[in-house]
């Protein structure tokens, strides 16, 4: 293209562009207006709504989940006890002591 061209052709262009960005504007300023949930370039919804049952369902997730948590915690707490009562000394001495006395006698 020759420079004439290019010149005459470049306030159509930016008109074109100023425009194009304009109209997605007011596009999407339309669609939060309204309450259409924003797309992203693939159609997914960026920001989708909830509705209250899906409130709800999160509201008792999160409980069930603080429940687990909090009894997960107390399982590490008796596991802890339990190796320390299974790593203490005075546990395998019982033992010997009793695997003495199951022994037959002569």
């Amino acid at each position: 293209m020759s420079p004439e061209v290019m010149q005459a052709l470049a306030p159509a262009a930016s008109i074109f562009a100023v425009v194009g960005v304009v109209g997605w504007v007011v596009t999407t300023w339309l669609r939060v207006k309204h309450g259409y949930p924003l797309e992203s370039s693939w159609g997914k919804a960026i920001y989708p709504k909830t509705s209250s049952e899906e409130l709800e369902r999160i509201k008792l997730l999160s409980q069930e989940n603080a429940q687990l948590r909090a009894e997960l915690g107390s399982i590490k707490d008796r596991l802890g006890n339990v190796e320390r009562i299974v790593t203490d000394s005075g546990y395998s001495l019982t033992h010997q002591i009793e695997a003495l006395r199951e022994l037959p006698r002569n």
